[in-house]
């Protein structure tokens, strides 16, 4: 089971870490995508990172303002987001696929969290 925390309500220019955490199984063996959904939108790729740790992929949307790592030892990964706008806003939710690359399809992964909530503010 995969949980999606961190988000909240912030001011356009701010900062926030969300994790996508796992229970009953290990991460490290997982690719994890953080996508996201506006309202009228349709869902849309923000980060991947292969079950290696050492590919990771971001959409050009967010490129230069997020950034996806992992720690194994907490079993958790993480999408750090950075001089957020008003157009980040949206649900936020974390996929994960077994010896995964952390592709941007999301049909490329089997398990789904439920997401967190991001709000910007202009």
């Amino acid at each position: 089971q995969l949980q999606a925390s961190g988000g909240g309500l912030v001011q356009a220019g701010s900062s926030l870490r969300l994790s996508c955490a796992a229970s009953g199984r290990s991460l490290n063996t997982y690719a994890t995508g953080w996508f996201r959904q506006a309202p009228g939108k349709e869902r849309e790729f923000v980060a991947g990172i292969g079950w290696i740790g050492t590919t990771t992929d971001v959409a050009d949307s967010v490129k230069g303002r997020f950034t996806i790592s992992r720690d194994n030892t907490k079993n958790t990964v993480y999408l750090q987001m950075s001089s957020l706008k008003p157009e980040d806003t949206a649900v936020y939710l974390c996929a994960s696929q077994k010896y995964g690359m952390g592709t941007s399809r999301a049909t490329d992964y089997a398990y789904w969290g439920q997401g967190t909530q991001v709000t910007v503010s202009s």
